[in-house]
Protein backbone atom coordinates (compact mmCIF):
# COMPACT_ATOMS: atom_id res chain seq x y z
CA UNK A 1 0.00 0.00 0.00
CA UNK A 2 1.40 3.34 -0.44
CA UNK A 3 2.41 6.02 1.84
CA UNK A 4 -0.25 8.42 1.11
CA UNK A 5 0.50 11.63 3.13
CA UNK A 6 -2.58 13.12 5.35
CA UNK A 7 -2.77 16.33 3.26
CA UNK A 8 -2.86 14.71 -0.14
CA UNK A 9 -6.35 13.11 1.25
CA UNK A 10 -7.40 16.10 2.25
CA UNK A 11 -6.49 18.01 -0.99
CA UNK A 12 -8.55 15.44 -2.52
CA UNK A 13 -11.19 15.81 -0.59
CA UNK A 14 -11.97 19.40 -0.81
CA UNK A 15 -11.56 19.55 -4.34
CA UNK A 16 -14.63 17.14 -4.73
CA UNK A 17 -16.50 18.97 -2.16
CA UNK A 18 -15.81 22.50 -3.95
CA UNK A 19 -16.10 21.41 -7.34
CA UNK A 20 -19.94 19.81 -6.36
CA UNK A 21 -20.88 22.77 -4.90
CA UNK A 22 -19.61 24.80 -7.81
CA UNK A 23 -21.67 22.85 -10.07
CA UNK A 24 -24.73 22.90 -8.09
CA UNK A 25 -24.81 26.53 -7.98
CA UNK A 26 -23.72 26.90 -11.56
CA UNK A 27 -27.10 24.64 -12.62
CA UNK A 28 -29.41 25.46 -9.51
CA UNK A 29 -32.15 27.14 -11.99
CA UNK A 30 -33.49 24.32 -14.53
CA UNK A 31 -31.99 24.62 -18.26
CA UNK A 32 -31.14 22.74 -20.61
CA UNK A 33 -27.35 21.83 -21.02
CA UNK A 34 -26.37 22.87 -24.49
CA UNK A 35 -23.02 21.46 -26.47
CA UNK A 36 -21.02 24.55 -25.85
CA UNK A 37 -21.75 24.47 -22.10
CA UNK A 38 -20.91 20.34 -21.43
CA UNK A 39 -17.74 21.22 -24.04
CA UNK A 40 -16.65 23.87 -21.32
CA UNK A 41 -17.66 21.81 -18.12
CA UNK A 42 -15.95 18.45 -19.95
CA UNK A 43 -12.79 20.30 -20.49
CA UNK A 44 -12.85 21.62 -16.98
CA UNK A 45 -13.37 17.84 -15.04
CA UNK A 46 -10.82 16.54 -17.57
CA UNK A 47 -8.53 19.23 -16.74
CA UNK A 48 -9.07 18.75 -12.74
CA UNK A 49 -8.69 14.84 -13.18
CA UNK A 50 -5.03 15.49 -15.33
CA UNK A 51 -3.64 18.49 -12.78
CA UNK A 52 -4.32 15.71 -9.59
CA UNK A 53 -2.97 12.91 -11.81
CA UNK A 54 -0.07 15.19 -12.07
CA UNK A 55 0.00 16.09 -8.26
CA UNK A 56 0.01 12.13 -7.84
CA UNK A 57 3.26 12.03 -10.15
CA UNK A 58 5.29 14.39 -7.82
CA UNK A 59 3.69 13.26 -4.83
CA UNK A 60 4.44 9.20 -4.82
CA UNK A 61 5.65 8.67 -7.84
CA UNK A 62 5.55 7.32 -11.58
CA UNK A 63 4.52 4.23 -10.41
CA UNK A 64 1.54 5.22 -8.72
CA UNK A 65 1.20 7.79 -11.32
CA UNK A 66 1.08 6.00 -14.29
CA UNK A 67 -1.66 3.75 -12.29
CA UNK A 68 -4.01 6.70 -11.40
CA UNK A 69 -3.97 7.75 -14.93
CA UNK A 70 -4.68 3.90 -16.66
CA UNK A 71 -7.51 3.39 -13.69
CA UNK A 72 -9.22 7.38 -14.86
CA UNK A 73 -9.13 6.56 -18.36
CA UNK A 74 -10.25 2.98 -17.98
CA UNK A 75 -12.86 4.26 -15.68
CA UNK A 76 -14.09 7.06 -18.18
CA UNK A 77 -14.49 4.81 -20.95
CA UNK A 78 -16.59 2.23 -19.47
CA UNK A 79 -18.83 5.41 -17.79
CA UNK A 80 -19.37 5.76 -21.60
CA UNK A 81 -21.66 2.52 -21.18
CA UNK A 82 -23.70 4.41 -18.69
CA UNK A 83 -24.39 7.30 -20.78
CA UNK A 84 -26.51 4.78 -23.06
CA UNK A 85 -28.58 3.48 -20.21
CA UNK A 86 -28.98 7.38 -18.90
CA UNK A 87 -30.51 7.93 -22.10
CA UNK A 88 -32.80 4.47 -21.67
CA UNK A 89 -33.86 5.70 -18.39
CA UNK A 90 -34.45 9.56 -19.61
CA UNK A 91 -36.80 8.29 -22.40
CA UNK A 92 -38.77 5.57 -20.15
CA UNK A 93 -39.52 8.36 -17.91
CA UNK A 94 -40.12 11.00 -20.49
CA UNK A 95 -37.64 13.51 -17.98
CA UNK A 96 -37.62 17.06 -19.39
CA UNK A 97 -34.26 18.23 -21.06
CA UNK A 98 -34.22 20.82 -18.23
CA UNK A 99 -34.06 18.46 -15.18
CA UNK A 100 -31.71 15.84 -16.58
CA UNK A 101 -28.84 17.58 -14.93
CA UNK A 102 -30.20 17.66 -11.58
CA UNK A 103 -30.78 14.06 -11.59
CA UNK A 104 -27.57 12.95 -12.84
CA UNK A 105 -25.91 15.15 -10.30
CA UNK A 106 -27.73 13.61 -7.14
CA UNK A 107 -26.59 10.26 -9.10
CA UNK A 108 -23.47 11.54 -8.68
CA UNK A 109 -23.35 11.94 -5.11
CA UNK A 110 -24.52 8.63 -4.40
CA UNK A 111 -22.06 6.81 -6.51
CA UNK A 112 -19.11 8.60 -5.35
CA UNK A 113 -20.62 6.71 -1.62
CA UNK A 114 -21.27 3.56 -3.03
CA UNK A 115 -18.18 2.88 -5.44
CA UNK A 116 -16.34 3.98 -2.21
CA UNK A 117 -18.08 1.09 -0.49
CA UNK A 118 -17.09 -0.89 -2.83
CA UNK A 119 -13.82 -0.34 -3.83
CA UNK A 120 -12.55 -0.44 -0.23
CA UNK A 121 -14.68 -3.47 0.41
CA UNK A 122 -12.71 -4.81 -2.87
CA UNK A 123 -9.38 -3.52 -1.65
CA UNK A 124 -10.25 -5.45 1.05
CA UNK A 125 -10.78 -8.64 0.11
CA UNK A 126 -7.98 -8.76 -2.68
CA UNK A 127 -5.21 -8.02 -0.01
CA UNK A 128 -6.43 -10.74 1.81
CA UNK A 129 -7.50 -13.21 -1.00
CA UNK A 130 -5.40 -13.06 -3.96
CA UNK A 131 -7.68 -15.82 -5.69
CA UNK A 132 -10.81 -13.44 -5.63
CA UNK A 133 -8.76 -12.38 -8.77
CA UNK A 134 -10.18 -15.18 -10.55
CA UNK A 135 -13.90 -14.35 -9.73
CA UNK A 136 -13.09 -10.81 -11.10
CA UNK A 137 -12.08 -12.60 -14.06
CA UNK A 138 -14.83 -14.31 -14.96
CA UNK A 139 -17.50 -11.43 -14.15
CA UNK A 140 -15.12 -9.36 -17.08
CA UNK A 141 -15.31 -12.47 -19.58
CA UNK A 142 -19.01 -12.65 -19.05
CA UNK A 143 -19.74 -9.00 -19.17
CA UNK A 144 -17.50 -9.14 -22.83
CA UNK A 145 -20.07 -11.50 -23.48
CA UNK A 146 -22.97 -10.01 -22.79
CA UNK A 147 -21.79 -6.65 -24.92
CA UNK A 148 -21.33 -8.50 -27.85
CA UNK A 149 -24.09 -10.47 -27.45
CA UNK A 150 -26.31 -6.86 -27.20
CA UNK A 151 -27.87 -7.92 -23.68
CA UNK A 152 -27.04 -5.42 -21.66
CA UNK A 153 -29.52 -3.60 -23.71
CA UNK A 154 -32.24 -4.86 -21.64
CA UNK A 155 -32.31 -3.07 -18.65
CA UNK A 156 -35.60 -2.18 -17.72
CA UNK A 157 -35.45 1.36 -15.27
CA UNK A 158 -39.13 0.73 -14.32
CA UNK A 159 -38.22 -2.81 -12.66
CA UNK A 160 -35.22 -1.95 -11.18
CA UNK A 161 -35.05 -2.65 -7.62
CA UNK A 162 -34.58 0.90 -6.49
CA UNK A 163 -37.75 2.46 -8.19
CA UNK A 164 -39.95 -0.60 -6.81
CA UNK A 165 -38.40 -0.16 -3.41
CA UNK A 166 -39.38 3.69 -3.63
CA UNK A 167 -42.73 3.12 -4.90
CA UNK A 168 -43.60 0.79 -1.97
CA UNK A 169 -42.19 2.99 0.42
CA UNK A 170 -43.98 6.48 -1.18
CA UNK A 171 -46.54 7.20 -3.39
CA UNK A 172 -45.35 8.81 -6.49
CA UNK A 173 -47.46 11.04 -8.58
CA UNK A 174 -47.19 10.57 -12.61
CA UNK A 175 -46.21 14.97 -12.58
CA UNK A 176 -43.24 16.14 -12.48
CA UNK A 177 -43.06 19.48 -10.47
CA UNK A 178 -40.34 21.80 -11.70
CA UNK A 179 -37.14 20.07 -9.61
CA UNK A 180 -38.80 18.98 -6.83
CA UNK A 181 -38.48 15.31 -5.06
CA UNK A 182 -41.47 15.60 -2.84
CA UNK A 183 -44.76 17.59 -3.32
CA UNK A 184 -47.96 17.86 -0.87
CA UNK A 185 -50.58 16.15 -2.77
CA UNK A 186 -54.62 16.12 -0.66
CA UNK A 187 -52.37 16.93 2.45
CA UNK A 188 -49.89 14.13 1.80
CA UNK A 189 -46.46 14.04 0.93
CA UNK A 190 -45.45 12.30 -2.37
CA UNK A 191 -42.73 11.69 -4.31
CA UNK A 192 -42.72 13.06 -7.72
CA UNK A 193 -41.20 11.15 -10.95
CA UNK A 194 -37.88 13.04 -10.50
CA UNK A 195 -37.35 11.39 -7.15
CA UNK A 196 -38.14 7.18 -9.12
CA UNK A 197 -35.66 8.77 -12.00
CA UNK A 198 -32.62 9.29 -9.22
CA UNK A 199 -33.18 5.55 -7.90
CA UNK A 200 -32.94 4.15 -11.58
CA UNK A 201 -29.57 5.80 -12.04
CA UNK A 202 -28.51 4.81 -8.77
CA UNK A 203 -29.26 1.14 -9.60
CA UNK A 204 -28.15 1.23 -12.76
CA UNK A 205 -24.58 2.40 -11.49
CA UNK A 206 -24.50 -0.34 -8.89
CA UNK A 207 -24.83 -2.97 -11.67
CA UNK A 208 -21.95 -1.01 -13.45
CA UNK A 209 -20.07 -1.17 -10.66
CA UNK A 210 -20.29 -5.10 -11.05
CA UNK A 211 -17.90 -4.27 -14.27
CA UNK A 212 -15.84 -1.23 -13.31
CA UNK A 213 -14.57 -2.18 -10.12
CA UNK A 214 -12.86 -5.65 -10.58
CA UNK A 215 -11.56 -3.42 -13.81
CA UNK A 216 -10.01 -0.76 -12.25
CA UNK A 217 -8.59 -3.25 -9.07
CA UNK A 218 -6.77 -5.04 -11.95
CA UNK A 219 -5.00 -1.69 -12.13
CA UNK A 220 -4.02 -1.10 -8.62
CA UNK A 221 -4.57 -2.61 -5.56
CA UNK A 222 -4.13 1.00 -3.29
CA UNK A 223 -7.09 2.91 -2.19
CA UNK A 224 -6.07 5.93 -3.14
CA UNK A 225 -5.54 5.34 -6.62
CA UNK A 226 -8.72 3.53 -7.47
CA UNK A 227 -10.99 5.46 -5.47
CA UNK A 228 -9.36 8.90 -6.57
CA UNK A 229 -9.06 7.83 -10.66
CA UNK A 230 -12.75 6.56 -9.88
CA UNK A 231 -14.15 10.10 -8.36
CA UNK A 232 -12.69 11.68 -11.39
CA UNK A 233 -13.70 9.62 -13.76
CA UNK A 234 -17.41 9.57 -12.22
CA UNK A 235 -17.47 13.41 -11.62
CA UNK A 236 -17.06 14.61 -15.32
CA UNK A 237 -20.01 11.86 -16.00
CA UNK A 238 -23.16 14.61 -16.09
CA UNK A 239 -20.88 16.62 -19.18
CA UNK A 240 -19.95 13.95 -20.80
CA UNK A 241 -23.56 12.64 -20.94
CA UNK A 242 -24.33 16.12 -22.83
CA UNK A 243 -21.66 16.41 -24.37
CA UNK A 244 -22.30 13.21 -26.52
CA UNK A 245 -25.93 13.16 -26.30
CA UNK A 246 -27.43 13.26 -29.94
CA UNK A 247 -24.16 11.76 -30.75
CA UNK A 248 -23.63 8.58 -28.75
CA UNK A 249 -25.36 6.15 -32.07
CA UNK A 250 -22.66 7.48 -34.46
CA UNK A 251 -20.02 5.66 -31.94
CA UNK A 252 -21.25 1.93 -32.70
CA UNK A 253 -17.91 0.44 -32.65
CA UNK A 254 -17.36 1.51 -28.94
CA UNK A 255 -19.12 -1.13 -27.37
CA UNK A 256 -17.15 -3.58 -28.85
CA UNK A 257 -14.35 -1.47 -28.19
CA UNK A 258 -15.52 -1.61 -24.38
CA UNK A 259 -15.93 -4.82 -24.70
CA UNK A 260 -11.96 -5.60 -25.80
CA UNK A 261 -10.51 -3.60 -23.17
CA UNK A 262 -12.96 -5.98 -20.52
CA UNK A 263 -11.21 -8.88 -22.02
CA UNK A 264 -7.75 -7.83 -21.76
CA UNK A 265 -8.64 -6.40 -17.98
CA UNK A 266 -9.74 -9.58 -17.17
CA UNK A 267 -6.72 -11.63 -19.53
CA UNK A 268 -4.17 -9.43 -17.04
CA UNK A 269 -6.54 -10.17 -13.67
CA UNK A 270 -5.48 -13.89 -14.71
CA UNK A 271 -2.01 -13.41 -15.10
CA UNK A 272 -1.52 -11.01 -12.02
CA UNK A 273 -3.46 -13.76 -9.61
CA UNK A 274 -1.42 -16.42 -11.23
CA UNK A 275 1.84 -14.56 -10.86
CA UNK A 276 1.38 -14.13 -6.78
CA UNK A 277 -0.44 -17.33 -6.61
CA UNK A 278 1.61 -19.87 -8.46
CA UNK A 279 4.57 -18.99 -9.83
CA UNK A 280 7.05 -15.35 -10.17
CA UNK A 281 8.00 -16.92 -13.89
CA UNK A 282 4.04 -16.12 -14.80
CA UNK A 283 4.22 -12.57 -16.54
CA UNK A 284 2.25 -9.55 -15.70
CA UNK A 285 1.04 -6.94 -17.41
CA UNK A 286 2.64 -3.61 -16.45
CA UNK A 287 0.74 -0.81 -15.75
CA UNK A 288 1.84 1.23 -19.08
CA UNK A 289 1.19 -1.50 -21.42
CA UNK A 290 -2.58 -1.07 -19.48
CA UNK A 291 -2.59 1.99 -20.79
CA UNK A 292 -1.38 2.32 -24.19
CA UNK A 293 -3.87 -0.56 -24.85
CA UNK A 294 -7.00 1.39 -23.45
CA UNK A 295 -5.95 4.53 -25.92
CA UNK A 296 -5.41 2.56 -28.68
CA UNK A 297 -8.63 0.25 -28.43
CA UNK A 298 -10.71 3.90 -27.81
CA UNK A 299 -8.92 5.70 -30.15
CA UNK A 300 -9.69 2.69 -33.07
CA UNK A 301 -13.21 2.13 -32.13
CA UNK A 302 -13.59 6.19 -32.48
CA UNK A 303 -11.68 6.01 -36.09
CA UNK A 304 -13.51 3.18 -37.22
CA UNK A 305 -17.09 4.53 -36.24
CA UNK A 306 -16.88 7.89 -37.67
CA UNK A 307 -15.00 6.20 -41.44
CA UNK A 308 -17.57 2.98 -41.51
CA UNK A 309 -21.21 5.01 -40.04
CA UNK A 310 -23.56 2.37 -39.48
CA UNK A 311 -27.19 2.27 -40.23
CA UNK A 312 -29.08 5.61 -39.95
CA UNK A 313 -30.84 5.91 -36.54
CA UNK A 314 -33.36 7.60 -34.61
CA UNK A 315 -32.08 10.98 -32.36
CA UNK A 316 -31.07 10.02 -28.97
CA UNK A 317 -34.05 10.11 -26.69
CA UNK A 318 -32.32 13.14 -24.63
CA UNK A 319 -32.63 15.38 -27.85
CA UNK A 320 -36.07 14.65 -28.40
CA UNK A 321 -39.16 17.14 -27.64
CA UNK A 322 -36.42 20.13 -26.96
CA UNK A 323 -38.92 23.00 -26.92
CA UNK A 324 -40.90 20.87 -24.56
CA UNK A 325 -38.66 20.06 -22.45
CA UNK A 326 -37.09 23.75 -22.00
CA UNK A 327 -39.92 25.32 -19.50
CA UNK A 328 -37.97 26.58 -16.06
CA UNK A 329 -39.41 25.26 -12.84
CA UNK A 330 -43.14 25.19 -13.96
CA UNK A 331 -44.92 22.31 -13.28
CA UNK A 332 -47.34 21.91 -16.22
CA UNK A 333 -44.65 18.60 -17.96
CA UNK A 334 -46.77 15.96 -19.58
CA UNK A 335 -47.34 12.81 -17.32
CA UNK A 336 -45.25 9.84 -17.48
CA UNK A 337 -47.57 8.27 -19.23
CA UNK A 338 -45.68 5.00 -20.01
CA UNK A 339 -44.55 4.57 -16.70
CA UNK A 340 -48.43 4.53 -14.93
CA UNK A 341 -49.53 2.23 -17.46
CA UNK A 342 -46.75 -0.49 -16.75
CA UNK A 343 -47.53 0.21 -13.43
CA UNK A 344 -51.25 -0.03 -13.77
CA UNK A 345 -49.85 -3.59 -15.66
CA UNK A 346 -48.13 -4.88 -12.85
CA UNK A 347 -50.82 -4.37 -10.04
CA UNK A 348 -53.39 -6.06 -12.80
CA UNK A 349 -50.68 -8.84 -12.50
Amino acid sequence: MLDVPFWLWSVFAVTVVVSLAVDLLAHREAHVIRFKEAAAWSAVWIGLALVFGAVVFLVLGTAPGVEYTTAWLLEKSLSVDNLFVFALIFAYFEVPRAYQHRVLFFGVMGALVFRGLFLAAGVAVVSRFTAVLFVFAVILFYSTYKILKGEEESFDPGRSIAVRLLRKVVPVQDEYAGMKFFVREAGKRVATPLLAVVAAIEAADLVFAVDSVPAVLAVSDDAFIVYTSNAFAILGLRALYFLLAGLLDRFHYLSKGLALILAFIGVKLILQASHELFSSSIPEIPSPISLAVIVTVLAASVVLSIRHPGPAGTAAPADRDEDSSAHGSAGEQPPIRETRSRDRRRKDD
